[in-house]
């Protein structure tokens, strides 16, 4: 084929994935050289009609990812009055995984695409959570779904990143008695906002084990009881002033604590 293969790709949705795969088999043909014309959001026998007329013009061929049964064997048919290939890209898949799975498809259009947006969201809400972590931006507090609070070893950190594969943007903000907080914290609502309170002597416990972790010796100040009864103090006062809820994670896992933080925000 000297000249550059021309294909229409028809799709109930954008048409994304039929032209993926149309461009994969192009690939191996003509040193890779075509013309693509996509055709998405078909729902209609009118623009199906249309397509193979111009394809019938350019001797081209047809791609297409339709769900609708009726649309796909119309366009087999259409396709093959007009002596036009066709590619059903969708259909034969469809039609053997309704055998494996014993259940019919659901047959709605664009689901791959709605996966996607859910993928992307997903990785948007771990960026963020990356981007905002422990206090490092405080213009992340007015953006986020969830602001946590809590002094070192509280898992700010860990609690960010679960909730991020949950979708939701999360900030968090480390308490130290010598720093003040941003002044967002205060302005922004007290209902996104979750205080992570922690007994001293597990915090004690804690932050030993990750002196020792550091190859450090844990007499230091961080581990020291007095050290930490001060910030615990310090913590009660600013989330007092914030007005937000604030959860014991003492003995919680991650998950728990935050499958609690999730009731919170979603009451």
């Amino acid at each position: 084929m000297g000249a550059k293969p021309i294909v229409y790709v028809l799709s109930d949705s954008v048409g994304e994935t039929a032209e993926l795969v149309i461009k994969a088999g192009l690939s191996q043909f003509n040193n890779g050289e075509f013309k693509i014309h996509r055709i998405p959001y078909v729902d209609d026998k009118g623009t199906i009609d249309e397509s193979i007329q111009l394809a019938k013009a350019e001797n081209g061929i047809i791609g297409f990812t339709l769900v609708d049964p009726v649309l796909r064997n119309y366009v087999n048919d259409k396709a093959k009055q007009m002596n036009i290939e066709s590619i059903d890209i969708m259909g034969p898949m469809l039609s053997a995984m309704e055998k494996v799975f014993d259940d019919a498809p659901r047959l709605e259009p664009g689901l791959v695409h709605k996966l996607d947006e859910d993928y992307f969201k997903r990785v948007e809400a771990i960026e963020f959570a990356v981007k905002y972590d422990d206090g490092r931006d405080s213009r992340g507090i007015a953006r986020a779904d969830i602001v946590l609070v809590g002094v070192s070893r509280t898992s700010k950190t860990p609690l960010s990143q679960y909730l991020a594969h949950k979708r939701f943007k999360v900030a968090n903000v480390p308490i130290v008695p010598e720093v003040d907080p941003p002044e967002e914290l205060y302005g922004v609502d007290s209902a996104k906002c979750i205080g992570l309170r922690i007994s001293p002597e597990k915090l004690n416990e804690i932050r030993r084990e990750r002196l020792k972790a550091l190859g450090l010796g844990d007499q230091a100040t961080y581990a020291n009881l007095d050290r930490i009864h001060q910030e615990l103090e310090y913590f009660d006062k600013v989330v007092n002033k914030i007005g937000c809820k604030v959860i014991d994670v003492s003995n919680k896992a991650v998950e728990e604590t935050a499958n609690n933080i999730l009731q919170i925000i979603r009451n």
